[in-house]
């Protein structure tokens, strides 16, 4: 079998890889955009102001059902009209909706940034909030769960990732 079989035959390298310079500017501008769930709650439990706000962009009744520690609510259909008064454009802005398979928190971070703001996206939204152990609100009070081994470390602080 020749190399050009081998990698028409491998679905994972039908397309090959980019070289190394371009899958750099790749993942830095991946992290540009991006944050995760470990980083922003590290973040918000360290001492001091984290330097930037955390917007959950679902419904009032997503909210209710939970949401992150000391978020601003802002459902994305409001963004245009209330931005103005729940932001501060020299503050970045993290968003979240509920999880991967969801694009809300894409299209509010979308609003915010055609409106000047300075904004990532928190993978895994509010399902991975929850899923890796962290506290979370909801209209009953603070609740937390035990973290799901295949999202968190089971016996460490942090994945080393």
């Amino acid at each position: 079998m020749t190399t050009t079989q081998a990698l028409t035959a491998n679905p994972v390298l039908r397309v090959a890889p980019a070289a190394p310079a371009e899958a750099a500017a790749y993942f830095r501008a991946s992290l540009v955009f991006h944050a995760d769930v470990s980083d922003v709650a590290a973040a918000l439990g360290a001492d001091g102001d984290p330097g930037f706000v955390v917007l959950d962009s679902r419904s009032t009744a997503a909210w209710d059902q939970g949401h992150v520690p000391g978020a601003v609510h802002l459902p994305t259909a409001l963004i245009p009209e209330q931005a103005g008064q729940l932001l501060d454009k020299a503050v970045p802005v993290v968003t979240y909706c509920w999880g991967p398979g969801c694009n809300g928190a894409t299209r509010a971070a979308l609003a915010l940034a055609e409106l000047g703001y300075q904004v990532k996206e928190m993978l895994g939204g509010f399902e991975y909030w929850v899923r890796e152990g962290f506290e979370f609100e909801t209209w009953e009070g603070r609740e937390r769960r035990a973290a799901d081994p295949l999202t968190a470390p089971a016996d460490a602080e942090d994945c080393g990732c």
